[in-house]
């Protein structure tokens, strides 16, 4: 049976039709004490969810649905090892890429090398064809093999280590690596070529310019040994490369791109934090899969965000969702949950090869605050959609000047309570508005928010953070009984992009393509 069709789900839709027409002014005014009732504490974290159009007798049918989707069935599968990754025949273990002691061998044999790596990074022991110390590292990937890194890495910024900078490309565009290598010296730059098979074409593409621009300036093949590593379970191409086998830095088909910061992958941030805070990072990660895993369920984050999510989505009708931290260091995260989520769960076919009959993972987008209030905001106010948001606030700056972090927490406060309560007509005309002007000045409300406040942004809760919307996706997959852990829509673009560009350079017929592809290669070739 499809849980649309369970009477748990049937009775939560009976009770979403009551709940449509309340407002959270009627809900909290229902309950004064509602940010008690309707809020976590856990390790340091608190998850407001009282501005979420919810009552108690929602969160109990919300819960009726998560073990009618058998939520904790699920969890010991994952932690079992056993392939619920099915189309792709793989298991699900990145919780074992950050479980200290009891961490699989394997992981920590590479998180020892790891290690080993950056302290010569860092000590100056590893040097460059000239002898000179490592001051630069670029580090060569996409997606998963990119947003991790390259969030994390700016999210940490003050924590950073001295006297090394860390830098990113993904993009094949010219115009991404281009300039960087032109501010570069070659002596001093370490590049890390971070690609499971070897064979991704953008990043081998931006590789093998990086390769060009070395041996330009060494003018000697072995060089490349010197300048560059790889994260890769391709030893044969990654030797072809030039790169040294003891250079090589393995992960495993049983990590997705997407969740794999926590393994090799994340070789780039231990060298912009150092090893012991990369250390910190995985221990915060994993303090809450442990979280996950024993909390019950109703004081279990992850699960919690994931009803929420569920509730918004399948009954309150919403299709979009925006992730607002109010942390400049916090930018990349949006994007870094935008693969997370939608690379995860964007999909309409169900673990039976049926097609899905509700909607599931929003379109998720967001910027950092304050600089979306001054561009999107005002379609969250009266653009009427509703757009459940998640709001981030770090009680401690990390990087604390005077006026500043007190003017950022009040401008999260201030859009979380205007988006829920709104303005009405009579307190517009109460506030001496002109009545020409009144109609613009009403702002409906009534947009469900979540308020995650942290206690500062560092490696520990960085890690929590992470690893929190890491299980909220893995419950909704759950409850959408979709697999959030292939990502099949990415393969036929891939696909088609090798096919075309040969037809781009000239060397091949395009009649096999339709019209208009033919039409713009054509305009497009030189």
């Amino acid at each position: 049976m499809k849980l649309i069709e369970t009477p748990s789900w049937q009775a939560l839709a009976a009770h979403a039709a009551a709940m449509q027409p309340q407002h959270l002014r009627q809900l909290f005014a229902a309950d004064p004490d509602r940010f008690r009732h309707f809020s976590i504490r856990h390790d340091g974290l608190l998850l407001d969810f009282s501005k979420q159009r919810v009552n108690a007798e929602t969160l109990r049918l919300l819960h009726a649905v998560a073990q009618a989707a058998d939520i904790d069935g699920w969890k010991q599968k994952m932690l079992a090892g056993e392939t619920i990754n099915h189309t792709e025949k793989r298991a699900v273990r990145h919780m074992a890429l950050r479980a200290g002691e009891q961490a699989p061998a394997e992981v920590k044999a590479v998180l020892e090398r790891m290690q080993r790596f950056c302290e010569s990074v860092h000590s100056g022991q590893k040097r460059g064809f000239s002898g000179e110390r490592i001051t630069d590292v670029v580090n060569i990937g996409i997606g998963g093999s990119d947003l991790g890194p390259r969030m994390a890495t700016e999210a940490l910024a003050a924590h950073q280590q001295p006297n090394i900078a860390v830098h990113f490309i993904a993009n094949v565009d010219g115009a991404d690596i281009a300039p960087l290598l032109a501010r570069l010296n070659p002596r001093t730059t370490l590049f890390i070529v971070a690609s499971k098979t070897f064979t991704t074409q953008e990043t081998l593409t931006n590789a093998q310019t990086a390769r060009t621009w070395l041996l330009a300036a060494s003018g000697k093949e072995s060089s490349i040994a010197e300048h560059f590593v790889a994260i890769s379970t391709n030893l044969e191409l990654t030797q072809a490369f030039g790169i040294a086998p003891d250079n090589v830095f393995e992960f495993w088909n049983w990590v997705g791109g997407r969740f794999s910061l926590w393994s090799a992958i994340g070789l780039s941030l231990a060298l912009a934090i150092g090893w012991q805070q990369f250390a910190k990072l995985l221990a915060g990660a994993h303090a809450m899969d442990q979280h996950f895993i024993n909390a019950p369920a109703s004081n279990n984050l992850p699960l919690t965000l994931a009803l929420l999510s569920l509730w918004n989505i399948d009954f309150l009708g919403a299709s979009t969702a925006a992730m607002l931290p109010y942390s400049q260091s916090l930018a990349l995260l949006p994007a870094y949950l935008q693969q997370l989520e939608m690379e995860s769960n964007g999909k309409q076919t169900d673990r039976d090869g049926d097609p899905l009959k509700l909607a599931s993972c929003p379109i998720l987008w967001g910027e950092a605050g304050t600089n979306g209030q001054h561009s999107f905001y005002q379609l969250l106010h009266q653009g009427g959609r509703i757009i459940p948001c998640d709001f981030i606030a770090l009680r401690e700056a990390d990087f604390p000047l005077p006026g500043h972090h007190v003017a950022l927490l009040a401008n999260c406060l201030a859009q979380s309570a205007a988006l829920a309560f709104g303005q009405t007509a009579d307190e517009v005309q109460a506030a001496g508005v002109p009545e020409a002007l009144a109609p613009y000045k009403v702002f409906p409300g009534n947009q469900p928010s979540t308020t995650l406040v942290m206690p500062a942004l560092t490696p520990y809760t960085l890690g929590q953070l992470l690893a929190l919307y890491e299980h909220k996706v893995f419950c909704l997959g759950v409850l959408w009984n979709i697999n959030s852990f292939d990502q099949w829509g990415v393969e036929l673009g891939k696909q088609l992009a090798t096919q075309l560009t040969p037809l781009l350079e000239g060397e091949a017929d395009t009649t096999a393509f339709d019209s208009s592809t033919q039409g713009l290669i054509a305009a497009l070739r030189h």
